[in-house]
């Protein structure tokens, strides 16, 4: 059984951009979820924000509050005001998606390791990235090389982050980043 997963804006963001988001629901059918925080900042592009509502209209994807009052909250103060061993504060979206994932037991899906790896260490956390994903399409079936590689290289011109100039590159490295 899959785990739910938490993701960052900018995992999620890589899917909507090439509006191919509906690979992650096949992928991992009724595991998806954002926080609110996220959904704020992807409701800042209108064809993103359209894109995921579409998704929160046909259930592929719920969006998730963390209440005041609970630890889920405390840790979440904590990530975005840069009190945990005095590290440098981190954007609302990835302190929610961290969080949310700590508490509950679910995979973080990131991009931007420099900002979190320090909380994926801390907190023993399973972590998804955009590469990751799409290794596991094509290991699915639910995309061929050839398609990965074209999906890829549109992120690339939507100026998505990602660690390689190609999908293949990016297979084919040694040191991928894995779930842990």
């Amino acid at each position: 059984m899959i785990k739910i997963i938490f993701f960052d804006n900018d995992c999620l963001s890589s899917f909507l951009w090439i509006k191919k988001e509906h690979l992650l629901n096949q992928l991992y059918p009724n595991c998806l979820q954002i926080p609110r925080s996220v959904y704020i900042e992807l409701s800042k592009v209108n064809h993103l924000k359209l894109r995921v509502d579409k998704m929160v209209s046909l259930n592929t994807i719920e969006i998730i509050d963390i209440d005041s009052g609970t630890e889920e909250y405390e840790t979440y103060t904590k990530l975005i005001s840069g009190t945990i061993k005095r590290l440098p504060r981190i954007g609302r979206g990835e302190a929610a998606a961290i969080t949310l994932a700590k508490h509950r037991g679910g995979i973080l899906a990131s991009n931007n390791l420099r900002d979190i790896t320090f909380y994926i260490k801390e907190y023993s956390l399973p972590y998804l990235t955009t590469g990751e994903i799409m290794v596991q399409l094509v290991e699915a079936s639910l995309v061929t090389i050839n398609e990965a590689e074209t999906m890829w290289s549109e992120m690339l011109k939507k100026r998505r982050k990602l660690p390689t100039k190609t999908f293949v590159e990016y297979q084919n490295k040694k040191n991928r980043n894995v779930i842990q």
